[in-house]
């Protein structure tokens, strides 16, 4: 664990952890995902909502959602009626989360229901973030495609350079946040999986407390990975140029206060 920045020790404990799960045509494993995180979280005594967001999916993926609700009422599942996209699927989570903390998750079993648990246990430490990375001692990866595993440290070696942070995993969706973090974020602009690197990126340039843990990462064993490579470079570099500019010439103007 490497703390990046100190808890306010004015935090105040926190009441209820919001999940935001996006999916698209994801039948084949949401509904182990959901259960795996609502024993794990009820075990610990942590409490929950767990918001998940149907994408427009093809297949029965929200057949199985409704079929889940009745016998976990913690489950909010919602379809995204407007425009669909990763980013556009987690604010539409984001906006209609009950939680003052919020846990942002991927739907096909890839990341560990027990990190969610460490996640809300340093949120009540104060921190205002918490980030995860499975390139830290500790942290893990099993089955990461080379090519993929190869771009990735790519990424985040560029983001690490270009922001001058210690955080070597920016690019992982599977984060923490306060609910004052997303408020104080806003607005979030990114329509698809750049929004993974707006969201940890504003926070720090905003001024907002982190740090970051070691988590475990799993390549899906069902279904199909969503992310295209070869149509995210651009985009992320554009989220990532975006803030920067905010970092070094916006004169503190969203500075948290």
């Amino acid at each position: 664990m490497t703390p990046a920045s100190s808890p306010p020790l004015s935090a105040g404990k926190l009441r209820l952890l919001s999940v935001v799960i996006p999916t698209l045509d994801e039948e084949s494993c949401i509904a182990s995902t959901v259960e795996h995180l609502h024993v794990e979280l009820s075990l610990r005594s942590v409490p929950h909502e767990i918001v998940v967001v149907d994408d427009g999916s093809s297949d029965k993926t929200w057949e199985v959602l409704a079929s889940l609700q009745k016998r976990i009422p913690e489950l909010s599942p919602y379809r995204n009626s407007g425009l669909h996209g990763f980013g556009r699927a987690i604010i539409w989570g984001l906006d209609r989360a009950r939680g003052d903390a919020v846990v942002i998750m991927m739907g096909d079993e890839s990341d560990d229901c027990r990190d969610v648990v460490l996640y809300w246990q340093k949120l009540n430490e104060g921190y205002d973030c918490v980030f995860g990375s499975r390139f830290m001692s500790g942290g893990g990866v099993i089955d990461y495609p080379p090519i993929k595993l190869f771009l990735n440290r790519m990424a985040n070696c560029f983001i690490r350079q270009l922001f001058r942070i210690k955080l070597n995993d920016t690019t992982n969706a599977f984060k923490a946040y306060r609910k004052e973090v997303i408020d104080g974020c806003r607005p979030l602009i990114a329509p698809h999986f750049n929004l993974t690197v707006e969201l940890p990126l504003k926070a720090i340039v905003r001024g907002f407390s982190w740090t970051t843990i070691p988590i475990t990462w799993r390549n899906r064993r069902a279904g199909v990975a969503k992310l295209k490579i070869k149509e995210m470079g651009s985009r992320y570099l554009f989220i990532c140029l975006y803030v920067w500019l905010e970092k070094y010439f916006s004169r503190g103007d969203y500075k948290k206060r």
